[in-house]
């Protein structure tokens, strides 16, 4: 009789011949302990080197291919696709995660709708020229969501499939797929828990853009804010321009005793935002 599968893996390839063996190596003994029916899901993202080469030659495991690179996201989607699992695990194959923290995340399996390893542990070796902007988009994120968010864009989550279901085509083919999926649990009051992990060096090159990734990243930010929770972003805007309007009306009053063209355009611009904010807001709560 055929074990159920209650956890599928998915892990995107791209280019990682040097660590993808060890790493499915690993998967199998850390699921195999963990007594859940699994199955792992390699999906091939157009490598160039030899990773396709290597995944032909282990068993166990089911083998996706895309033709071409489409990005990380696009690769985490098919292999979604291909599942089985009521819920998904995903792993980077490129050496900075280690499989034996996937028990960590197993010991909450089934008390949350996303468990998420994140990289606030002893040992973490994330780029000094990272760290800042890291830093920056997760308080931002919390400021968006309103809850503390120690790790946006974690590649180790295990998580129920029907969230990315349900979001599907909100979800982006590139980088920005991770946080994408916290901040929709986030805005959307699921469960989630951040469990601490370590974060190891890479193996290999990065394939991140670190200008163009940062801004798509920025952008996917802000339109999912703008679509879950618009007052975060209409508001503050609203409130600097009617500032701004007060502190110019006031100016324009005491040097011409009047009031100027530009503190009534300032005003008009303030309430106009507010409006669009609330707006916005009303739609997305009957929707």
């Amino acid at each position: 009789m055929a074990t159920k599968v209650e956890i599928s893996v998915v892990v995107p390839v791209y280019n990682e011949e040097r660590s993808i063996s060890g790493l499915i190596a690993d998967l199998k003994r850390v699921m195999k302990a963990s007594g859940y029916g699994h199955e792992i899901i390699v999906v091939d993202d157009g490598s160039t080197d030899g990773s396709k080469k290597i995944l032909e030659g282990i068993d166990g495991i089911k083998v996706v291919e895309h033709g071409e690179n489409r990005g990380y996201g696009a690769a985490l989607k098919s292999g979604i696709m291909k599942s089985a699992g009521e819920w998904i695990l995903i792993i980077d194959a490129d050496g900075t995660y280690s499989s034996d923290d996937i028990p960590k995340l197993l010991g909450h399996f089934r008390k949350y709708d996303m468990m998420i390893g994140a990289r606030i542990g002893e040992k973490v070796r994330i780029p000094l020229s990272r760290r800042p902007i890291k830093g920056f988009f997760n308080m931002f994120a919390g400021y968006l969501t309103g809850k503390d968010i120690p790790d946006l864009n974690s590649g180790l989550r295990l998580f129920r499939r029907d969230i990315v279901e349900k979001y599907w085509k909100l979800f982006p083919d590139k980088f920005s797929f991770t946080s994408t999926l916290t901040m929709l649990a986030m805005t959307n009051d699921h469960g989630v828990k951040f469990i601490p992990i370590n974060y190891h060096k890479r193996v290999g090159s990065s394939t991140i853009h670190p200008i163009k990734d940062t801004m798509r990243f920025f952008a996917q930010l802000v339109r999912l804010t703008l679509y879950f929770n618009p007052l975060k972003v209409f508001a503050p805007i609203s409130a600097v321009l009617l500032f701004l309007a007060l502190v110019r009306g006031i100016r324009d009053f005491i040097v011409t005793d009047s009031i100027g063209n530009l503190a009534l355009i300032l005003f008009f611009m303030g309430v106009q935002a507010l409006f669009f904010g609330l707006l916005a807001d009303i739609i997305n709560k009957r929707t």
